[in-house]
């Protein structure tokens, strides 16, 4: 009996050791799965939406390739804060001349805050759909929630609730189980890439592109990740503590592989639901949230304005802090100043002015007469843009001595981050190429 006792004591206690790692391993994801959260934020929704009615199920290989190229420049930027303790502008500004410093820091404010503006502009038109009344009301509301909680609300407990209105997002994946989704049609879209050269074909790779592989993330992974290591008194920067490399290495690759993947299971979700909903029916061009919204009617049915609304709101109050967020630390390290969101107001007045400003720009812009649906598509592309001079200065950066030590980015992930950076600048020039064309 006494054998028996001691064999159920072992399992329990080895069951309860592998639950405490279990948690323990989820609990040390971090800036990755909130980066893959907020990267299917409005724009994403908007422009996988159009890409999927517009082009149908061949545009789905965009989702195969991207996967690998946005967890490497991912990971990357995680490393860089990691290792240094200090976000990219926080390094740019230490390495690199003032001038290239304010250049990229004014380019990812002009974007940012254009995207913080079509993201406002969205979440009022999904709202509007179901409630009626005067869509600059919601922007107003939203873009104030959103700064005013980022500011004066505990930054993780805010994400923390925001994540399960995410979760409506899942019901694009659902609604492949419904809808008349021809699985040959939309495997062969996947695996088998097929190139039209033209203008519109081309802008939406870049759109695409953009909004999958965004600046706003790098610099939102990087500076999450030193000021995770700032606020914890167990952790240094690995430069002053390489013997900690190894295993939190493992757990950036981790934390990005798993967000990275969500966010593309989502877009690619998206694509395919709006290539068989809306495409299928000729519908190629989605102008209004309403249009947008039925694609989720084959598992909604009365209810796809619903879910669609709650998935815009969602998403957009998680990104719209990211956004807002990585413009504050990109000036703020850029100039020195004291910055992170779990400081109080009154220690970084500076850094929070900044990330109101940006969020007040984007309201107003919203005053002007922009299309909700348009803005979002736009602001993707303007993202591809500008990704192009930030992935090749991080990729510089990374493998400089002086920056990382003994920690450049080396071997396949050194590669692979100079592939992403590669195939987002053909993207661009073919884009421009075919104006002109």
């Amino acid at each position: 009996m006494s054998g028996e006792s001691d064999d159920i004591k072992s399992n329990l206690g080895e069951q309860r050791l592998e639950t405490f790692r279990f948690k323990g391993f989820f609990k040390s994801l971090g800036p990755g799965l909130i980066t893959g959260a907020s990267d299917d934020d409005p724009s994403g929704i908007g422009t996988y939406s159009q890409a999927g009615a517009q082009l149908g199920y061949g545009i789905g290989w965009t989702m195969l390739l991207t996967f690998p190229l946005m967890a490497a420049i991912q990971e990357i930027s995680g490393r860089v804060g990691r290792v240094t303790g200090r976000g990219i502008a926080g390094n740019v500004c230490r390495h690199y001349s003032p001038a290239l410093l304010n250049i990229i820091v004014a380019l990812l404010f002009i974007a940012n805050t254009i995207n913080i503006a079509a993201d406002l502009g969205a979440m009022a038109d999904a709202t509007k759909l179901l409630t009626g009344g005067p869509g600059i009301v919601y922007v107003v509301a939203f873009g104030v929630l959103s700064v005013t909680a980022q500011i004066f609300f505990d930054y993780k407990r805010y994400v923390s609730v925001l994540k399960w209105l995410t979760l409506c997002l899942f019901a694009y994946v659902a609604a492949l189980a419904v809808a008349k989704v021809h699985w040959g049609e939309a495997l062969t879209g996947i695996l088998l890439p097929h190139l039209t050269w033209s203008e519109s074909y081309l802008t939406t790779i870049v759109a695409i592109l953009g909004t999958t592989i965004s600046p706003y993330l790098f610099f939102w992974q990087a500076s999450q990740e030193a000021e995770d290591e700032r606020i914890d008194p167990d952790k240094e920067p690995l430069i002053e503590n390489p013997l900690d490399a190894a295993m939190e290495f493992s757990r950036i690759r981790a934390d990005t592989i798993i967000g990275m993947a969500f966010s593309n299971l989502i877009a690619l979700s998206i694509i395919v639901t709006a290539a068989a909903t809306l495409h299928a029916n000729g519908k190629t061009d989605i102008e209004s949230s309403a249009q947008a919204a039925e694609a989720l009617r084959p598992i909604a049915g009365a209810f796809a304005e619903i879910i669609f609304a709650l998935g815009i709101v969602g998403t957009g109050l998680l990104a719209i802090p990211v956004l807002a967020g990585s413009t504050a630390y990109a000036v703020g390290e850029g100039q020195r100043w004291m910055v992170g969101l779990d400081r109080k107001p009154r220690e970084a007045v500076a850094f929070y002015s900044v990330l109101a400003l940006s969020a007040a720009i984007g309201i107003a812009l919203n005053f002007t007469s922009i299309n909700p649906i348009s803005a979002l598509y736009w602001s993707a592309v303007i993202n591809g843009v500008l990704a192009v001079p930030v992935m090749v200065l991080l990729m510089i950066m990374s493998r400089r001595h002086d920056v990382m030590e003994q920690f450049v980015i080396r071997g396949p992930l050194f590669w692979l981050g100079w592939l992403s950076t590669a195939v987002m600048a053909l993207s661009v020039v073919a884009m421009g190429v075919g104006f002109f064309l």
